[in-house]
């Protein structure tokens, strides 16, 4: 069986994703990335003024987060991110704050907003937020 490399599903820059609006605030939203039987998977989540895009991959186990199938990703209050693998929480800045993921961050997503539409941005590691505004 071949291994999944996401690198060869990942959407190449300025690839449209939804608008900002067809994200709730506070919310989550997945989307699912394959090409050639390699998969993608990636999320946004918003909350005020700010996106921010991640992998969806858990840094403890790499399992995707989130109830499969939905974009349900944030705990019932919204206030932080949720991997049902193993219960762990993530702040919506991605910082690990409960066992085995203290310490871990997920991995940013490179996302841009133009005229309230979000689109994958360029590959820049220390990029992980877009402003609405």
């Amino acid at each position: 069986m071949a291994r999944n490399n996401a690198a060869l599903a990942r959407p190449p820059a300025g690839t449209r994703l939804c608008a900002v609006d067809d994200i709730a605030d506070p919310a989550s939203k997945a989307f699912r990335f394959e090409v050639e039987g390699n998969l993608f998977l990636a999320f946004i989540v918003r909350s005020g003024d700010l996106l921010q895009g991640y992998v969806n991959s858990c840094p403890h186990d790499r399992f995707p987060m989130g109830w499969y199938g939905t974009d349900q990703l944030l705990t019932p209050a919204n206030d932080r991110i949720f991997c049902p693998v193993h219960m762990a929480l993530f702040t919506l800045d991605g910082e690990g704050v409960t066992a085995p993921c203290i310490g871990m961050s997920l991995t940013p997503w490179e996302i841009e907003v133009r005229d309230g539409v979000i689109y994958t941005g360029e590959f820049v590691p220390a990029v992980v937020a877009a402003s609405v505004r």
